[in-house]
């Protein structure tokens, strides 16, 4: 299964609504085009809403950690919101936790936000 990435900025932050499966055969354009708006438009935040991903394997895992190393000398935050129950499985054996605030929504996740 392909993915699909939908992207919007606000502000100083690039939402990232993604489908389908986050792979090695997915992940180097996804890392490219993200890398590219990161820099093109001094994004400081990443809110990545998970709610229709169906697998993601280590090389999501390293994206998003790649992406927290853009991010971190920004002082700025990853977070992810939307997780099904195999996602929020392999986010958790990850460690991904200690990188990446956890919200249920987008919304919340810019509420995270306003408050940092």
């Amino acid at each position: 299964m392909a993915l699909n990435i939908q992207m919007a900025i606000r502000k100083n932050r690039l939402f990232i609504r993604l489908k389908g499966e986050l792979d090695q055969a997915t992940c180097e354009n996804l890392k490219f085009r993200v890398t590219e708006l990161i820099d093109k438009y001094y994004i400081k935040h990443i809110i990545l809403n998970f709610e229709k991903l169906g697998f993601m394997d280590s090389s999501g895992i390293g994206f998003i950690i790649g992406r927290y190393s853009q991010i971190k000398k920004r002082q700025g935050k990853i977070i992810i919101c939307s997780m099904n129950d195999i996602i929020e499985r392999i986010f958790n054996l990850s460690g991904l936790k200690r990188i990446c605030l956890v919200a249920s929504s987008e919304e919340e996740a810019e509420q995270y936000l306003e408050v940092v």
